[in-house]
């Protein structure tokens, strides 16, 4: 058994905090090594990095994610006990759920109410002084999300709404104010939506057949119970939040179109295939989520390290995806390196890695890059805007991270939106075909 490199430390908590993103890289870079050991929230943990690591971390067999996810990142992220901490047949059995509402037909009608309010929310611009990008983002696809699922958003509530679905991922790597209003958010959303859920059950609310909200509400597990109001809700608002999230990728986009006006053009001018590059290399290149975590399943020996049942493993997600052995000049924003690229399910994994369907993969990652291919259209070829002088920056120690000024726009004005042939085009992007 060859030797891995180990911090010899009480406990790193407080480093990862300082470094935030970067923290395993640092140590992969300083130890030459896609396997090292350290201490965090006192306890032992593995770290790994790079795509062999990964396709070992989503194997089932090894790894389960039952007590991998701490309860205050549960109790502001995830939702207690929800699908993402399940494992084997029942995880299995609760993602085929989730998965059906990703078919073609779920997909495309969510392209179509993506479409129908992002030319809402240009109007609207166009009478604003100033538009944070970042916020409207969230309130826009709050509305999409509330829409698709089939969960009835009062006019006067949508903000506060995505409010709440924001404030529950900014809680992610917080401590203090940020996590408070959180735990604050999750309180207020899953009453919200419990709510709806027993509405929906006693027929006092009426959900199209075959929306998310309807299949959730009546979804049996494997002894045949359905899920109780709370956990109905919790798995509702786990298609909701990510959806909200995805604002977060829009405001950076939105910073890559600013930076580099010739991406623009080639969307703007429908270069075939170029939105999807861009997409591609907008979620590879800026930071979305520093890592992942799960549990050894049983002993088993990998890299060198005997793994010891029930340890904490965490896998390096914003260093696979900055790793110059895998990606040309990694810290260059170059769409183009997707235009024959070879990958595997394994090395682009900012939404995780393995299988979508059997496996822990996002299942939402498909309407993620649906998503980011309209948004960046529509701000490419369907509105002009200037974007005033700011802070743009963002922080690798803050996790999550974003532009600083959220990213301020002014001026808008919509062109060409209400050519229906320019806009049919938005629904026969590739993904949708298949």
């Amino acid at each position: 058994m060859t030797s891995v490199p180990q911090e010899k430390v009480l406990d790193n908590s407080v480093k990862l905090l300082a470094e935030g993103f970067p923290f395993i890289n640092h140590r992969v870079s300083r130890f030459q090594s896609n396997i090292f050991l350290t201490r965090l929230l006192l306890q032992n943990v593995v770290c790994l990095h790079g795509p062999e690591a990964a396709k070992v971390f989503y194997d089932p067999d090894r790894f389960v994610r039952k007590g991998a996810v701490p309860k205050w990142v549960q109790k502001t992220l995830l939702g207690e006990n929800a699908i993402i901490t399940m494992d084997g047949d029942a995880h299995g059995h609760r993602k085929s759920m989730f998965m059906s509402f990703m078919s073609p037909d779920g997909l495309h009608t969510f392209n179509r109410l993506l479409q129908k309010h992002w030319k809402a929310f240009i109007h609207k611009w166009e009478k604003q002084e100033e538009v944070v990008l970042f916020e409207e983002a969230q309130e826009l696809f709050c509305r999409v999300a509330c829409e698709w699922v089939g969960i009835p958003l009062r006019e006067e509530e949508a903000r506060l709404r995505a409010q709440d679905c924001a404030a529950m991922v900014d809680a992610f790597g917080a401590v203090g104010l940020r996590h408070f209003r959180g735990r604050r958010a999750r309180s207020r959303t899953e009453n919200w939506i419990k709510n709806l859920v027993a509405q929906i059950r006693k027929g006092e609310l009426t959900v199209e057949e075959g929306k998310p909200a309807q299949a959730i509400a009546f979804h049996q597990d494997l002894e045949g119970n359905l899920l109780d109001d709370v956990m109905a809700a919790r798995e509702i608002i786990n298609l909701i939040r990510p959806t909200v999230a995805i604002a977060y990728y829009v405001a950076f986009g939105a910073l890559a179109l600013h930076e580099h006006p010739v991406a623009r053009q080639k969307i703007a001018d429908g270069e075939e295939g170029y939105a999807e590059l861009f997409v591609q290399e907008v979620r590879r290149y800026f930071p979305f989520a520093p890592f992942v975590g799960a549990r050894v399943k049983e002993d088993f020996s990998w890299g060198g390290h005997w793994f010891t049942k029930g340890t904490l493993v965490l896998l390096d997600v914003y260093g696979t995806l900055h790793d110059p052995k895998l990606w040309e000049h990694p810290e260059e924003f170059y769409p183009y390196r997707f235009k024959n690229w070879q990958g595997s399910a394994f090395d682009l994994i900012p939404q995780g890695g393995g299988n979508h369907t059997t496996g822990h993969r996002c299942a939402g990652e498909w309407i993620t890059i649906e998503a980011m291919k309209v948004s960046m259209i529509f701000m490419a070829k369907f509105m002009e805007y200037e974007v005033p002088e700011q802070n743009l920056s963002y922080s690798l120690r803050r996790m999550p991270t974003y532009p600083k000024s959220k990213f301020i726009i002014r001026n808008v004005s919509s062109t060409n939106i209400n050519d229906e042939a320019s806009l049919s085009s938005l629904s026969q992007c590739p993904f949708l075909r298949h």
